[in-house]
């Protein structure tokens, strides 16, 4: 099998609703803890893109079963392309026992039809009609994973984000560059490259082109200087193919590549964040163990209001922030020997002020840190002028990481 089918038999596309399967879902669903249909019970019902919202009528002593038919469902669901379930609640009171018939309270004269599954999507007047929560009867919702509940990753001690607002500040050549740092400190290092969009990482790292091998629908990362190495530009093939992919599956794509890729013991993995505090990033906070976040801006006012966001993002969702980059931060002329601060001063002051964070380091806009990146052989690599700040940098960031303790039961 060619890495090219594999690839398809792993990233699988986003699967389509199947109206009519949902329907049939809804009308066969039998309620556990009585026997009774669901759908003599729905009110309403609203699709919007894979989310379902149903409305529903219960009695006040069915309230303990309310989150089992939630559960329940929704799994039913999801083989017909659901998503999310989203379970209105409309609470009425028990029906009087007639002492004239002896047969049960109907919740109708006549069997209501079961409302016809539509997608809201596709109508603004469908979508106005979207029934209002109940104040009384919140919906019924899984709860969003916390950081602190993302179980470890078995293979990996500790992981590193680097993040920005903006694009075009410098943070893949400072995630390359740190990387290899800290390998040169004595530590195990890999780089993931999660900039879905815009994967740079190979090419910096001199492998681009290169495709990895898949053994038991895991892949094998690639090596670059002695570090285990994975971009979806690996699995693309050329840097000519856009990834046109929509939230769900792009997310989709990078939890495969942190879970389903043999990387080997790592204490440190430093994953490229794209641009921006979108989908992935959301992702990220919720389904990958992370120890600390490392902003990166340049002086610009621009790019610092979008740093803030980032470093806001992230203390939103319980990720610490080990603090922020300055890159080009300053610009030596390499005729007169000018020193020129082209983008600004005191940026990465300012947001460690603000945020009472660490900085961590200064950049220059260096033509050498470029070309060498351009290249495939980051500043480390080649000792350039910035390698020297780039370990100084990586140094501090070590100095931060919690210490884990060593497993007594690994043998090597």
């Amino acid at each position: 099998m060619s890495w090219l089918s594999s690839l398809k038999s792993v990233f699988k596309p986003a699967q389509e609703v199947k109206l009519e399967d949902v329907q049939q879902v809804l009308q066969s669903f039998v309620l556990a803890h009585n026997g009774e249909k669901l759908q003599d019970r729905i009110s309403q019902i609203n699709l919007q893109d894979r989310i379902l919202q149903l409305t529903i009528n219960t009695l006040p002593e069915e309230a303990d079963h309310l989150q089992n038919i939630h559960d329940s469902l929704a799994d039913a669901l999801e083989a017909c392309g659901i998503q999310e379930l989203n379970l209105h609640v409309i609470q009425q009171k028990k029906p009087q026992a007639s002492s004239c018939s002896s047969k049960p309270a109907q919740t109708s004269k006549t069997a209501e039809k079961l409302p016809l599954v539509t997608d809201a999507a596709a109508s603004s007047t469908a979508q106005a009609a979207q029934p209002q929560p109940d104040p009384n009867n919140p919906p019924i919702e899984r709860a969003a994973p916390q950081q602190r509940d993302v179980p470890k990753h078995p293979r990996i001690q500790h992981v590193i984000l680097v993040s920005s607002g903006k694009g075009g500040v410098g943070k893949s050549t400072t995630t390359v560059n740190l990387a290899l740092a800290m390998q040169q400190l004595g530590l195990k290092v890999g780089v993931l490259d999660a900039d879905i969009y815009g994967p740079s990482i190979p090419t910096m790292l001199g492998n681009a082109g290169a495709t990895p091998m898949i053994e038991a629908e895991q892949f094998v990362p690639l090596e670059a200087y002695g570090m285990p190495v994975l971009s979806i530009g690996h699995l693309t093939g050329d840097h000519n193919t856009p990834v046109a992919w929509r939230g769900p599956k792009a997310t989709g794509a990078l939890m495969q590549l942190f879970n389903q890729t043999l990387w080997p013991d790592l204490d440190v993995l430093m994953i490229d964040m794209p641009p921006g505090t979108g989908d992935i990033q959301l992702t990220l906070a919720q389904r990958i163990p992370v120890t600390g976040a490392v902003i990166v801006t340049t002086p610009q006012n621009v790019a610092l209001m979008d740093a803030t966001k980032g470093i806001a993002l992230f203390n939103k969702v319980d990720i610490p922030v080990l603090g922020v980059v300055e890159n080009m931060s300053t610009h030596i002329c390499s005729n007169c020997g000018f020193e020129e601060q082209i983008f600004g001063a005191g940026g990465g002051d300012k947001l460690s002020e603000q945020y009472d964070i660490p900085l961590l380091g200064r950049l220059p806009l260096n033509a050498e840190i470029r070309e060498n990146a351009d290249a495939g052989q980051p500043s480390v690599v080649a000792r350039d002028s910035a390698a020297e700040s780039y370990v100084m940098i990586a140094e501090k960031i070590i100095a931060m990481l919690p210490k884990v303790e060593a497993d007594p039961q690994r043998i090597f």
